[in-house]
């Protein structure tokens, strides 16, 4: 059996990745921000081919997304956010409401789009996870960014072999 594979591809060189950071529970966001842009670095995206924006808070991160996606410059997003529990039935509306926007901006504009927004019961629980969840989207963001590459290049080698 011959079975064709395209192994993940973490090597960020020549890749221009667009963060949109929500500054709501901003001892969160900063950390989940300074460990995701450190480790896009490391695996090679030039720090001049990160751009950075922040929004008020998390329900206004998929309108950035997608308005970043629609200029065709960017090779990947990621979404750096903190949704923590409260006492109302606020935090399900805003964690649902975010996820669902992320994924129809990655699905309507054909581009990776890594969410990263945390979404915990206590600050306990979002503190813990910055250092993970921050390097994760970056390794998620390259490897996507290259496969989608990888796929496009397959599907235009189709084409002209149809020609």
């Amino acid at each position: 059996m011959n079975v064709e594979t395209i192994s993940p591809d973490l090597d960020g060189s020549g890749l221009r990745i667009g963060i949109v950071q929500s500054r709501f529970n901003t001892m969160v966001t900063d950390g989940l921000r300074d460990v995701c842009a450190a480790e896009l670095v490391r695996l090679g995206v030039n720090a001049d081919d990160i751009l950075m924006l922040t929004v008020p808070g998390a329900l206004e991160i998929p309108l950035v997304l997608q308005k970043l996606a629609e200029t065709g410059g960017f090779d990947a997003l990621i979404a750096l956010g903190a949704v923590i529990r409260g006492e109302t039935y606020h935090f399900e509306l805003v964690s649902n409401e975010v996820a669902s926007g992320i994924s129809a901006v990655a699905l309507s504009c054909g581009i990776p789009v890594i969410n990263a927004v945390l979404t915990t019961n206590t600050d306990e629980q979002a503190e813990a996870r910055i250092s993970e969840k921050g390097s994760d989207a970056a390794r998620g963001a390259i490897e996507m960014a290259n496969l989608c590459s990888d796929l496009d290049a397959l599907n235009e080698a189709a084409e002209d072999d149809d020609d």
